[in-house]
């Protein structure tokens, strides 16, 4: 278990429903244990679990500037390591208010002011896979403060954070960080990109450091048409405070990698998850219909202690609402580099033309070459 994130952590409250799912019941053919059934899951996460764990995720705990490899054909992308180089080592020192860390509460001594220097947010425009996240994660550990003062959450966690602690609590417990990093800015959710726009507004007020990554809006479809203007309106008045590093390239999960893995059969993955310690195993149309039933907030913590996921009867998702909890799940999973064996469909089918096409697509298009990765992963598994 990552090192850090467990201990001194509040315990998970967790519900366990009744199930006559044959992964959950019944004997098994190999070991003397069941594997673990996220559909019997329904974990409730504590606020200040919510806080601790603003952190990069474990898939991006040892990436640095170093450890990016920039495209030799992509120019930008070396800049922008340049550029992030230059902005940590710019936020070293006091905070830039003298608003220094306050505690979980928010309540403390300020230090004595300091006057800002540069831009105070930094925006990353790109196309899924060009290694936004793994550029944020960088600038987060390159950061010279303790890591209590910095915080790293996707958009959904810090709406979810907002709605935990409240909005002016939660800018009394965010305003003394010296850098927040925002991934994945919704910004095709109007109500809540106005709520952090809110938020963001305060936190700079505050002399709080701001980094992002963004979705691009429903309707921006042009393929290489990245969401820098979108990000820069939909924030309105913050926008002079963020500099837009664009970083051009094609998903490097794809770069020179085999083919994913054809799907194996619902056998194999059965034996498979009942061989693997601390691995899943559930029906697919069940665990989406599952997913309607938790918030996505609680996706990271659903998949807690999991050595791997294995599925069942994959099938084409139905819908664009279980499509959305689906892309969510695959990004808490891709983030705790959790390997995903699955039976039945293959990833690049699950979402139909109309959903791969539509306002969403980017997001579709992610989850596919994520789930695409932990397939790779798995396959060892077998």
């Amino acid at each position: 278990m990552r090192p850090g994130r467990a201990e001194g952590r509040h315990p998970l409250a967790w519900v366990t429903v009744s199930s006559s799912s044959p992964s959950a019941s019944g004997p098994s053919p190999i070991a003397d244990v069941s594997p673990i059934s996220l559909c019997e899951r329904e974990p409730h996460v504590p606020a200040d679990r919510l806080v601790a764990e603003m952190v990069p995720p474990p898939r991006f705990d040892s990436v640095r500037f170093a450890t990016y490899i920039p495209d030799p054909n992509q120019p930008s992308q070396t800049e922008a390591v340049r550029v992030l180089e230059g902005f940590a080592a710019g936020l070293g020192g006091a905070h830039s208010t003298g608003s220094g860390r306050r505690g979980f509460l928010g309540f403390g001594r300020p230090r004595a002011p300091k006057a800002a220097a540069g831009p105070r947010g930094v925006y990353l425009d790109g196309g899924y896979g060009v290694g936004k996240t793994h550029l944020l994660a960088s600038l987060w550990h390159a950061t010279p403060a303790e890591p209590a003062l910095k915080a790293f959450g996707t958009f959904v966690e810090l709406t979810n954070l907002v709605g935990a602690l409240g909005f002016q609590q939660t800018v009394r417990t965010l305003s003394g960080h010296r850098l927040l990093c925002i991934d994945e800015f919704e910004l095709d959710d109007p109500g809540d990109t106005v709520l952090v726009s809110t938020l963001l507004g305060k936190l700079v007020d505050a002399g709080v450091a701001l980094a992002a990554t963004s979705n691009t809006l429903p309707g921006k479809l042009g393929e290489g048409r990245f969401a820098a203007a979108d990000f820069l309106r939909e924030i309105q008045g913050l926008s002079a405070h963020f500099r837009a590093l664009r970083i051009d390239g094609e998903d490097y999960r794809h770069r020179g990698l085999p083919e994913a893995p054809a799907p194996f059969s619902d056998e194999q993955v059965t034996k498979t998850a009942y061989a693997t310690p601390g691995a899943s195993l559930d029906d697919f149309p069940r665990l989406l219909d599952h997913l309607a039933k938790v918030h996505p907030s609680r996706y990271g913590a659903l998949t807690d202690g999991l050595r791997a996921v294995c599925l069942t009867d994959v099938r084409a998702v139905p819908d664009q609402s279980t499509a959305l909890r689906l892309v969510v799940l695959a990004d808490r999973l891709y983030d705790r580099e959790v390997p995903v064996l699955a039976a039945g469909l293959p990833f690049d089918r699950l979402f139909s033309e109309e959903m791969l096409n539509g306002g969403y697509r980017k997001k579709y298009f992610r989850a596919i070459s994520r789930l695409t990765a932990l397939a790779r992963d798995a396959k060892g598994l077998v």
